[in-house]
């Protein structure tokens, strides 16, 4: 089977305030799930670090890869190629470019396909993946976001 599956999602308790990401990746039949806390992060954030945690995992490039994600933020970002502009420009007045630079960094090893699904609705996999995110931000192991600036 050459098609994985990765659903994802962040959550933060403030924004900022403790925060963190769950994610569930599906190849055939074989399921892993991954999640992290951090203090004083935001919602997008932890959106992203749940994108790029999941792609981290990843051992072999050149894989078909389908993302599910109820981030409009980065499902518009990288879609619609906003992104890419905003990396040409430097980042200027862009928040995140932590996050982002390492997200592409992983992207460009792969075939993705960003897919936008409603947040907190039917969806098992994004609902899974909220729990995750929010357990993992509630927990008492939470590491800290040391790119995180204040200003995103």
């Amino acid at each position: 089977m050459s098609q994985l599956t990765i659903y994802t999602d962040g959550s933060a308790r403030g924004n900022p305030g403790n925060g963190g990401y769950g994610a569930v990746l599906q190849w055939g039949e074989a399921i892993k799930e991954i999640s992290q806390g951090y203090r004083h992060t935001t919602n997008n954030r932890m959106e992203l670090m749940g994108v790029i945690a999941a792609l981290q995992l990843l051992t072999r490039p050149g894989l078909d890869i389908t993302i599910y994600t109820d981030s409009a933020y980065i499902v518009n970002s990288i879609e619609k190629k906003w992104v890419f502009g905003w990396v040409k420009k430097g980042f200027a007045g862009k928040k995140n470019a932590d996050l982002w630079l390492l997200l592409l960094k992983e992207y460009k090893k792969h075939n993705i396909k960003f897919v936008w699904v409603k947040g907190h609705a039917t969806n098992k996999w994004n609902n899974r993946c909220d729990q995750l995110a929010t357990s993992a931000a509630d927990s008492g192991n939470l590491l800290e976001d040391t790119g995180y600036t204040g200003e995103d």
